[in-house]
């Protein structure tokens, strides 16, 4: 289990490489649900998420032969900018295996970065390709198997607890789990009494499935949250959930678009889905909770185009 003390350590060795990101009020959000709500804008971070911070990480823990090497990583979009991104702000050479569905600016930006980038059909066939570049003697940058990488993405949440007004409840999107696992880690040391919420989309409920099992499944993946579409999670990240996480909700895809919507029109933020998909849980929370909750949302990412969520909200009738 990751601890405090490697989670500040993360925060000195990135420190200089990704922003402290802001921590502010949504007068806009508290209107919108009823309650106090306060956002951890990621989607304002270098490579415009939150996973810049893990990348930076791992990538400043190699040792020369590793960098010499060059890395490699899997990626629907996010943890690939970020790698290719800052790679190349560090010299190290990056192959990033990203599955067709990714979303095109994500795979422009990364060859942009100096990047290879490798497709493949699908996120298994991508987690697949991965391993066997790995094989091959390139070092792995693991999006959230990885305890480094864990301790990165745990400094927003050590940045949250320090702050942040009161909360009560804490919500944090779900993919494979490394930034909740890491968020979770920070908050239970800083925050012990805040309820942890995490957030996932129908068609990508690796850690949801994972919990009803007791230990990590392969999941079919169907959701078009592709930033969240990780095709099982880790025993690492299983065992922070399992562990510090209060529970894992599921949102269907149209309303994780609806919260794009809304985070646009009342948080005057433009996020991507899988941080959309915060403000339907987020209801959810807020009814169960009922008056007294004081709501943290992690606004994770903004990495969609205008043209994506568009035609995504045309396809659920939203616009």
């Amino acid at each position: 289990m990751i601890g405090i003390s490697e989670i500040e350590a993360a925060a000195e060795r990135i420190a200089g490489h990704v922003l402290r990101t802001p921590t502010l009020p949504s007068p806009g959000l508290s209107g919108l649900l009823g309650t106090p709500v306060t956002v951890k804008l990621e989607l304002l971070q270098r490579t415009g998420s939150f996973k810049a911070r893990g990348a930076t990480a791992k990538l400043l823990s190699l040792g020369g032969p590793e960098r010499a090497a060059g890395v490699v990583a899997v990626s629907g979009g996010n943890h690939g900018i970020a790698l290719a991104v800052m790679a190349a702000a560090l010299d190290v050479k990056a192959t990033i295996v990203m599955p067709r569905s990714a979303p095109a600016r994500a795979v422009e930006i990364a060859r942009e970065s100096g990047a290879s980038v490798r497709l493949t059909e699908d996120m298994a066939g991508a987690f697949a390709l991965m391993t066997r570049l790995q094989e091959e003697g390139l070092t792995l940058v693991h999006p959230f198997d990885d305890p480094v990488v864990i301790a990165g993405q745990g400094t927003v949440g050590l940045e949250f607890a320090a702050d942040a007004g009161e909360l009560t409840d804490v919500l944090v999107s779900v993919g494979g789990g490394g930034l909740i696992s890491g968020v979770a880690a920070a908050l239970r040391e800083r925050r012990p009494k805040v309820r942890i919420w995490g957030v996932e989309t129908e068609g990508a409920e690796a850690m949801s499935r994972a919990l009803a099992a007791g230990g990590p499944v392969p999941v079919a993946l169907s959701s078009l949250v592709s930033t969240l579409s990780a095709p099982s999670v880790s025993e690492l990240t299983y065992a922070h959930v399992a562990a510090l996480v209060d529970e894992v909700l599921v949102v269907p895809d149209r309303e994780a678009v609806r919260g794009t919507l809304d985070l646009a029109d009342h948080a005057k933020v433009w996020a991507e889905p899988a941080a959309g998909c915060l403000l339907p849980a987020a209801r959810q929370v807020r009814e169960r909770v009922g008056e007294g909750a004081r709501i943290g949302l992690v606004v994770c990412g903004g990495n969609a185009t205008t043209g994506d969520v568009m035609g995504w909200a045309k396809r659920f009738g939203l616009r």
